[in-house]
């Protein structure tokens, strides 16, 4: 049985905790006067996400700084390697927009049936057991939820805005990518607060979609953005891609920095300073075909015969598609008589994460596609590590910015091998090119700059909202 909430609205007991967060922040608002700011971020299914990882970093560096900021999960439960700030509670659950998009019934089943498909707890039972999708299969689903409320979703955006507009009262959101946009429209009209859009991968998720889906998803998505008050991306490059994909002006993009906690990867950074030399690779990222585990491999066996005491060390999520991919890329070690000069660990967390750099000295993913943001390489800089990394994408631009590695020819093996063989060669250049990754990552990519930086978009975005 519900209890009742503000303005007589019947709130399930899962949302009480939630209520009593509002109602202390709301007393502190009274004192502080901030605004409101909701950011949206989607969970991933029980895996470490780079984007989920960014925006909870965001909202704690934000919370930091004095901001009311409250994260929401959508999808599912996000998963983070630090404390996790998003609130217990699941908007557009996995599990309910799925049979939804499947079942027509359940387009029509009670709020109370909605709640129970949409717990935290049912959510990630379900996701923990199930099998991952490729986007390349959930064109039809894709499409439904951009179309927002003329989707097959259309009372998951009714239940948002409802939250919202009773529960949280925001005064700017801010989506964690346009692809979660749907609601964009029903936010504009029933709270009249500005919406903001981070962009961080849509590019590279609707290109794996096939035909006619991705040309239709491109079509809602232009619409929604053309709604949509500004973007925030964390390169130029990335700012040009999207603004050219979307058909936005540039003059709507805002460019802010992508952060870690730095401090954080300090032991990491200790343990290289006094490390005796060796030589071993690192791989910290999804074990994926994307990702281009297969190139390091490839360029790991080239230079195992040069390099004698070389070994390669990987760690990341492995995914149920990707299992048959990976085995494939160990038998090749093992074809090459390499497998005791060859460590997996398992997608680590914390200070396990913190471990398995303090024991690598060069670090190189070379990730096949544009990558948008390249967190895993910003958090190898701070812990001075020396990367590899391919010449094109935000991965260049924060090479060439911060120069804390070096950057090779991408799909060109004989380009990624050199770099990867002439840092293990000159042990004075490594830790030479890692400390000036440390150096950029504290001055230019810490957590605080990259809140700050944020802070001053969501202030104008205020600013003018206001006018």
């Amino acid at each position: 049985m519900g209890a009742p909430g503000i303005s007589g609205v019947m709130m399930s007991p899962a949302e009480l905790p939630v209520l009593c967060y509002l109602a202390t922040v709301s007393r502190i608002n009274i004192v502080n006067e901030q605004p409101r700011i909701i950011y949206i971020t989607a969970g991933a299914g029980g895996m470490y996400c780079g984007s989920c990882i960014r925006d909870n970093s965001l909202a704690a560096g934000l919370g930091e700084l004095g901001w009311d900021v409250m994260l929401l999960p959508l999808y599912t439960p996000i998963r983070v390697d630090e404390e996790n700030l998003s609130i217990d509670q699941v908007f557009f659950g996995g599990l309910n927009v799925y049979l939804q998009q499947k079942i027509p019934l359940f387009r029509h089943l009670p709020a109370a049936f909605d709640r129970w498909l949409n717990n935290p707890k049912l959510i990630q039972r379900v996701a923990s057991r199930a099998v991952n999708v490729g986007p390349s299969e959930l064109g039809d689903l894709t499409l439904s939820m951009v179309r927002g409320e003329h989707g097959y979703q259309s009372k998951e955006v009714k239940r948002l805005v409802d939250w919202l507009k009773v529960y949280a009262k925001p005064d700017l959101i801010c989506l964690t990518n346009l692809l979660v946009g749907g609601c964009i429209p029903a936010l504009k009209r029933e709270l009249g607060v500005p919406v903001l859009v981070t962009l961080q991968g849509d590019d590279v998720f609707l290109d794996e979609l096939e035909e006619p889906w991705r040309g239709k998803v491109l079509t809602e998505m232009r619409a929604l953005a053309s709604q949509a008050d500004g973007f925030i991306t964390f390169s130029s490059f990335y700012r040009e891609v999207m603004a050219e994909l979307l058909e936005v002006r540039r003059e709507k993009f805002e460019l802010t920095p992508l952060g870690v906690n730095v401090s954080e990867f300090k032991p990491a950074l200790e343990a290289r300073r006094v490390r005796e030399s060796s030589q071993v690779i690192g791989f910290f990222a999804r074990l994926s075909p994307e990702k281009g585990l297969h190139h390091l491999i490839d360029a790991f066996i080239a230079l195992a015969g040069q390099v004698p005491e070389a070994q390669l060390k990987i760690g990341g999520w492995l995914a149920p598609k990707d299992r048959k991919f990976y085995e494939e890329q160990v038998e090749k070690i093992r074809k090459a008589e390499l497998a005791d000069r060859f460590e997996h660990v398992e997608a680590p967390s914390g200070e396990a994460k913190i471990e398995f750099f303090k024991e690598i000295d060069v670090f190189c993913v070379p990730a096949q596609f544009v990558e948008p943001k390249g967190l895993y390489l910003l958090e190898a800089m701070a812990c001075g590590l020396p990367v590899v990394a391919p010449d094109q994408g935000a991965l260049s631009e924060m090479v060439n910015s911060s120069h804390g590695g070096l950057l090779f020819e991408h799909g060109n093996m004989r380009s990624l091998t050199e770099r990867l063989l002439k840092l293990l060669n000159d042990p004075e250049l490594c830790q030479s090119i890692g400390e000036s990754g440390r150096s950029w990552a504290e001055t230019e990519a810490d957590q605080e700059v990259m809140a700050r930086a944020t802070a001053e978009v969501f202030q104008r975005c205020l600013a003018h909202s206001r006018r």
